[in-house]
């Protein structure tokens, strides 16, 4: 190997040209202490509503300049990794490691079973070792669907692994392969094979969703399989025993394809269910996955992926070892977090679900204060850190020594075996679900297990791959975006105020920068206040004629004006940046206002709740299916309503009384002769103004759109009572 043997598996670039961010900074930082001071100088002295309006946007404000701050924090040293498979595959070819990759799924309804095989096929395709990878599905909905939907999936795998490793297909979900490859005419062999295949794959395809919308497995087809037998004494979904079935035993010499090649392991776990016991979805899944999978196959790296998230990369193992395996820094990580990608984000972006200035900006910077959070999929991860193993300089792993326990037990025990580690009885008093494998409790599960990872010792590192390394689904529709970020949000506030606190857990084990970096997601649910005070006070407070902020006339605008303009055309050019649109970023201020109003005030009194003992946490599956007119309108960029909501009426609230109050401030402007209404009104007017644009869709599905994805009639009636009530409480 020579001179080889001695250069690492990665490499670690800091960030290039941050001397304009630099400058930016700056010049926002002495623009907000200008706003500060003058907020305290001119306080009014007179009338009640007038002073404590003043001191209320001086605590929003003195709010928005300290998340700022944290997010300039994060942002202020990204750093960038670089892996190098040729180094990996000359040291190690012969001696790679298992690897155990986990997908989940609860749902055959919002979850349908063909999506989650195209997930399950691409993993199984990785370009690695077959007999050294084993696919693992737990199925929280406990679905004969499911299970059939993967049984077919073992059988058109025989084709489907050797089709892809001869054509260097890429990606290796054959729906998301054959939506958009074209059948090589040049070579007429293989033109056969791709029709052939591609014909299995759409027959496959066919059965499972024929099945899926029957509702039942034919009873022909449940004979073809043992594992079927287990649906006859299932009471429930809610109750039944553990069912587990080893669809692909790749210890087994006949587990071959259609080339003789070996196939990877393959197993479908329904875990067992009772009234009587926490379900704990979907961290219990994980658990009960990390048992299974340590009784099997007991490989050291773990990968998991939600069901929808297939792979986009191939290579995504192999670059995922160059750091495990790395000589010098490989033993002290602890996980690596790949960005998270979706394959339906519209052009614009409408509900700004993309997540690009999260992957691209927020996450680099987190690596560089310490590390990336874990985000729950597109993860890989040492088994002894996620099995909670503190790390010691004494750690140190041979990967020439061997992969894991050889088992010796036929695929029957095996399974019997299995079934009872993935019981409910056997984690009860023990350290699963506190000091072992993911986190119960919280909304955020996969947070708060990064989180302890990091507090023992270990180090996680964020990994941009050329080719994404996953794709999955966002949200279509605006409640479902809402409803997500509202989970999220609830979690991460209990994060924050309990005892997992990364101020608390992660004292003197992980860096103070670290620990505020956090913060960047833990405080999103403390802006509703500080948002809403925004949306609210100053237009009521242009109705009455005060004024909240500088006269035209006074040189203070100016720090208002650049600190807003500066801000605002930073973050453009950074969307940009980071693949976005023009209007795409409009967009994003759009939700960013939503989801303040909305979805972190309810995620912030769901966690004061918990946090009461009022209600327990729940995790809320997001949909992977629409409705054809929905996606029909999704693709258009048409804002969906559709339905009622308490997040929906103070959407329309908010958006009428600002309409209300922009209406007011423009009356006022035109009787105004002596212009005194625009100097001293100016910024109040403008503001109202900017918030009617932003709520633009709002008036259309509120007044104007005739679809089923208007808004409904019980909201426009609610929001016009209430924002006239406040808007005539304002004047008079």
């Amino acid at each position: 190997m020579g001179k080889n043997e001695y250069l690492p598996l990665f490499e670690t670039r800091a960030s290039r040209g941050r001397l304009l961010f630099k400058l930016y900074v700056l010049t926002i930082f002495v623009a907000i202490c200008m706003i500060l001071v003058y907020r305290v100088s001119y306080l009014p002295v007179e009338g009640a509503v007038e002073i404590w309006s003043w001191i209320g946007m001086f605590f929003a404000e003195l709010w928005f300049s300290f998340y700022w701050f944290i997010t300039q924090l994060v942002r202020w040293n990204p750093i960038y990794r670089y892996t190098f498979k040729d180094r990996l595959s000359q040291r190690y070819e012969k001696d790679l490691p298992g690897v155990d990759i986990f997908v989940c799924t609860a749902d055959p309804e919002i979850e349908p079973p063909t999506m989650v095989i195209n997930t399950v096929l691409s993993m199984m395709a990785y370009d690695y070792p077959p007999e050294k990878l084993s696919v693992y599905l737990s199925d929280d909905g406990g679905s004969d669907l499911t299970f059939y939907a993967m049984l077919e999936a073992s059988r058109f795998s025989k084709h489907w692994l050797p089709f892809c490793k001869k054509l260097k297909i890429q990606p290796r979900s054959p729906e998301a392969y054959f939506r958009t490859a074209l059948e090589p005419l040049d070579d007429p062999n293989k033109a056969k094979e791709w029709l052939f295949v591609k014909k299995l794959y759409i027959d496959m395809k066919f059965q499972i969703e024929a099945t899926t919308k029957l509702g039942k497995v034919p009873e022909e087809i449940r004979k073809e399989h043992k594992g079927f037998r287990e649906w006859n004494f299932i009471s429930s979904r809610r109750d039944h025993q553990t069912i587990l079935e080893i669809l692909i035993d790749g210890r087994d010499p006949q587990a071959m394809d259609n080339e003789g090649q070996p196939l990877p392991t393959l197993v479908y776990l329904a875990r067992e269910k009772r009234p009587q016991y926490p379900h704990n979805f979907k961290a219990g899944a994980m658990n009960a996955l990390i048992r299974v999978s340590s009784r099997i196959s007991n490989s050291p790296i773990i990968l998991n992926v939600d069901c929808d998230m297939y792979s986009n990369n191939s290579y995504s193992v192999r670059d995922a070892l160059c750091f495990f395996m790395d000589e010098e820094k490989g033993r002290e990580i602890g996980y690596i977090q790949y960005p998270q990608a979706f394959e339906n984000i519209t052009k614009n972006d409408i509900y700004c679900n993309s997540l690009n200035i999260e992957m691209e900006v927020d996450f680099p910077g987190l690596d560089g204060n310490g590390g990336p959070l874990y985000i729950g999929s597109g993860c890989f991860h040492r088994r002894e850190a996620l099995c909670g193993r503190r790390y010691s300089n004494e750690n140190k792993v041979d990967w020439k020594e061997g992969n894991g326990r050889k088992v010796k037990e036929s695929a029957g025990v095996l399974e019997e075996v299995c079934r009872i580690l993935a019981s409910c009885t056997y984690e009860a008093n023990t350290e699963w679900g506190k000091e072992m494998g993911l986190k119960y409790g919280c909304p955020v599960e996969d947070v708060i297990t990064g989180l302890s990872v990091q507090c023992k010792g270990w180090r996680s590192m964020y990994f941009i791959p050329e080719r994404k390394g996953f794709l999955g689904l966002a949200p279509t529709t605006l409640l479902q975006t809402l409803v997500q970020h509202k989970r999220w949000s609830e979690g991460d506030f209990q994060i924050l105020i309990t005892r997992h606190s990364p101020f608390l857990l992660g004292h003197k084990r992980i860096p103070l920068k670290l620990q505020l970096s956090y913060c960047i997601y833990l405080l999103w649910p403390t802006s509703w206040f500080a948002v809403l005070y925004y949306l609210v006070v100053p237009p009521l407070c242009l109705l009455k004629g005060i004024s909240l902020f500088p006269k035209l006339s006074s040189p203070w605008i100016q720090s208002f004006a650049y600190a807003i303009f500066a801000n605002r055309a930073y973050g453009l050019v950074e969307f940009v940046w980071s693949g976005g649109t023009i209007q795409g970023w409009w967009n994003g201020q759009r939700i960013w206002v939503f989801k303040r109003t909305t979805s972190h005030l309810f995620g912030f009194f769901d966690a004061i709740r918990k946090l009461l003992g009022f209600s327990a946490s729940t995790f809320v599956i997001t949909t992977k299916v629409a409705e054809e007119d929905v996606s029909e309108r999704y693709e258009k960029e048409k804002m969906e309503f559709g339905v009622s909501s308490p997040m929906f009426n103070i959407l329309a609230t908010l958006a009428l009384l600002n309409m209300f109050s922009f209406v007011g401030g423009i009356k006022m402007l035109i009787m105004d002769v002596e212009s005194k209404v625009l100097d001293l009104l100016a910024l109040q007017i403008i503001l109202c103004g900017l918030l009617v644009l932003i709520n633009l869709p709002i008036y259309q599905g509120l007044f104007f759109r005739k679809d089923s994805g208007r808004m409904p009639n019980s909201v426009t009636y609610k929001s016009i009572i209430v924002s006239l009530l406040a808007c005539s409480i304002a004047l008079y």
